[in-house]
Formats: structure tokens, C-alpha cells, sequence
């Protein structure tokens, strides 16, 4: 009788992971050497309904198995091995130093750069030069998560590195925490991408949840107010009020060239990309927005030439509100929300809105929502007279 044909095992095998969202991810089970390892693709399958999506799933399909092909042909000729495919022995303060090193050198990172360079201050404290991308595991990340809860606030400023007895503690608040773990979420990933790590740690680990934040906004009077209260710097009360009326971020309002100011039928369109997410915008503003803007430049030219922002912008501010009798803490951030609140509160619905502030998720304009709820407000007025009206004796 002849012997039975062993077939050896393969090697590597193409797999789905169902997400969440009913998607699959696909990617490598490799065994080697008695090792086994999962080499997530970044390729998904979709519920594919249309025939443009099925032919996408098609590709995508092919794109993975030529992959796995490959990895094949790599352990066959002796080339995959663990340690050689990944560089896990890579010093992780230093990969985190040159990506901060690379915000720094990009203009359009500049303030994102200087929280880059805070969290360094308290990875240095939490780890070591020795330390490399082998030693970051979940408990490493779950570690430095635990750690930002406890630490002190600047403690990195101290010389000697001891709390006096009569100083207070402070430790950090909740939006530098979540800033800060975002940060390392970041580099980890950044570091998986560029296949320096075979598995990312940060899976199943949740960051910290942002603080709400109190969002002051101005009432239409207010507004009204300031728009008649002279103010000792003329560009900045333009600046200011063109906020309130468009929404749009300091930062837009600074870069604004005539260039980007266009007519769009009967309407003016501000055609721009955000400073802030890079995002291509086209915003129609009212008439009396427009005449915030002054007269028209060449293309190149900034609409509010000489608007500039620093400490003494919000001191101005702030002495603009005085003069007006308005209390409230006036910034720029506060014209932006004045916008949105008041597009809601003029019955504009949350979908245009977001759109108009130009918002990637409505999520984010649903926290104007929140601070304006004329549901809430109709409901409560819907209660009855609970006292009854007293006889005339």
C-alpha cells in the first residue's frame, strides 16, 4: 500500500477580522519556526452593493493575496524572519524627538508643535534612553495612561525635582491628558505604519475623554453692542465682528487674501483652505459680512492687512467688551461660537451649520446644539400652572 502524501502546512494564510462597523479587515497569519504572527494589511472588505464596490472588494482582494504571495516567497528562500522584517530595537525617544523635530520645521505645525514638545517632557520622565519599541506593550501604554493621571503638573521644570511641602499639587488637567496620550497614540502608530513594531500595543486600550468645556458665545444684542462701541484699534474690531458673522477662525481671517474672496451669483463665496485642517472650503457670506471686509485689493493682498494676533489682541478685547458693558471673556473663539449659536437659534439646521463652520463631523457641531436646546426649552414651558390663582377676597 503506498504511503499517504504529507502536504506540508502554508505558511501564511490569508484572514478576515469583522469590525465594528460590519467591515472586515483583512491580513497574514504567518507560522514560522514554531512562531505565530499577524500581519494586519490596512486592506478592508465591504458590504458591497453596487457593482463599483463589488469591482473595489475585487481589488482589494488582489492586492492582499499578492501580499501573501510575497511573504510566501520570503520564508521560502529563507528571507522572512521576525526580527529582520521589524526594527523593534529602534530607541523610542529618539523616534519620538525627530517627529517632534519635524513639527517644528513645518510652518503649517507650529502650534501643534509646542504640545508635542510638553508630552516629550513627560515621556523623558516615564521612560529611559535605553528604552526601544520592544519594550512599548500595552503595559507600557497602560502605564504612561496611569502615569499622566498622577503626575504632577511642570514637575520637569523643577531643578531638584522635589515638591516643596508648603506647594499645592497640581496635576495635569483633562485636556492636556488626552492631549498627551494622543500624542504617544500617535508615534505608535506613525511607528506601525512604518513597520517598526509587528503589533500595535495600543489596541483595546482606550484614552482619556475630553472635558467639556464652557463655550461663551454673544447674544444678537450683544453683537449689536459692540458693532456700536468704538474700539482703539479699528482692524481689529472688523476682524472681530466678520467672525461673528462668518464663523470663521482667527487663523482663516489672518491668511484671507482678495484672491480667495469671489462672486458667486448674487452672493460673495470665500473659497479657502483651513489653516487648521487643511480642508478645502467654500463659504457664501451675507452682505453685511462683506462690508466687514473693506475695499476691495489686488488678489494677493489680505483683506484685513495689518491684523495681527498676540497677547495685546486679547487685552483690546477684552477693554472693547468693557466699554460695551459686556462681561463675558471675548475671544476669538467666542465669534466663532457666536456664529454657530446663532445660526441655530435662527432655526438654521445642524447639518448646514456644520457645514458653515466647516466641521469634518457633525459630532462637533452638536456641542452647539447642546448649549442651545430650544427643545429642552419648549418642553419646560410646556408644564402646567402648578399654584392655582387665588380668589379676590
Amino acid at each position: 500500500m503506498a504511503k499517504k502524501t504529507i502536504e506540508p502546512k502554508e505558511p501564511v494564510k490569508l484572514r478576515e477580522k469583522v469590525l465594528a462597523n460590519g467591515s472586515r479587515s483583512l491580513y497574514l497569519d504567518i507560522y514560522r519556526n514554531g512562531k505565530r504572527h499577524k500581519e494586519y494589511l490596512k486592506l478592508y472588505l465591504f458590504d458591497a452593493k453596487t457593482p463599483a464596490e463589488k469591482e473595489q472588494n475585487r481589488q482589494t482582494l488582489a492586492t492582499a493575496q499578492a501580499v501573501k504571495a510575497k511573504r510566501t516567497i520570503e520564508i521560502q528562500n529563507g528571507e522572512y524572519t521576525f526580527t529582520r522584517q521589524f526594527k523593534e530595537d529602534t530607541p523610542f525617544l529618539e523616534y519620538y524627538r525627530n517627529m517632534v523635530e519635524e513639527r517644528r520645521k513645518n510652518p503649517e505645525s507650529q502650534g501643534n508643535w509646542g504640545n508635542w514638545r510638553s508630552c516629550l517632557r513627560y515621556l523623558e520622565l516615564y521612560c529611559d534612553e535605553s528604552t526601544t519599541f520592544r519594550d512599548v506593550t500595552p503595559e507600557f501604554v497602560s502605564g504612561f495612561k496611569s502615569f499622566l493621571e498622577n503626575v504632577e503638573k511642570d514637575v520637569y521644570k523643577r531643578t531638584t525635582g522635589v515638591r516643596r511641602e508648603r506647594d499645592t499639587f497640581q496635576g495635569l488637567s483633562q485636556n492636556s491628558k488626552v492631549s498627551y496620550f494622543n500624542k504617544l497614540r500617535a508615534c505608535i502608530n506613525h511607528a506601525f505604519d512604518e513597520r517598526i513594531i509587528a503589533v500595535n500595543p495600543l489596541r483595546g486600550i482606550e484614552g482619556f475623554k475630553a472635558a467639556e468645556s464652557k463655550r461663551d458665545y454673544l447674544t444678537l444684542e450683544e453683537v449689536r453692542t459692540l458693532a456700536s462701541t468704538s474700539c482703539r484699534f479699528p482692524i481689529l474690531k472688523r476682524a472681530f465682528l466678520f467672525s461673528c458673522l462668518t464663523g470663521l477662525r482667527k487663523s482663516d481671517i489672518q491668511k484671507l487674501t482678495w484672491g480667495e474672496v469671489q462672486k458667486f451669483g448674487d452672493f460673495t463665496r470665500i473659497v479657502f483652505r483651513q489653516k487648521k485642517t487643511g480642508g478645502q472650503e467654500y463659504l457664501d457670506i451675507s452682505p453685511q459680512a462683506e462690508r466687514y471686509m473693506g475695499e476691495r485689493g489686488k488678489p494677493d493682498d489680505n483683506v484685513f492687512s495689518g491684523f495681527t494676533y498676540g497677547s495685546w489682541t486679547s487685552v483690546e478685547l477684552k477693554r472693547w467688551a468693557w466699554e460695551a458693558g459686556i462681561h463675558k471673556d471675548l475671544t476669538f473663539h467666542c465669534g466663532r461660537h457666536t456664529f454657530a449659536v446663532l445660526m441655530l437659534d435662527l432655526g438654521t439646521d445642524i447639518y448646514t451649520v456644520s457645514k458653515l463652520l466647516g466641521h469634518k463631523e457633525i459630532s462637533t457641531t452638536q456641542i452647539y446644539a447642546k448649549v442651545l436646546d430650544k427643545n429642552k426649552q419648549n418642553a419646560v414651558s410646556l408644564i402646567p400652572e402648578i399654584e392655582q390663582p387665588k380668589d379676590h377676597e
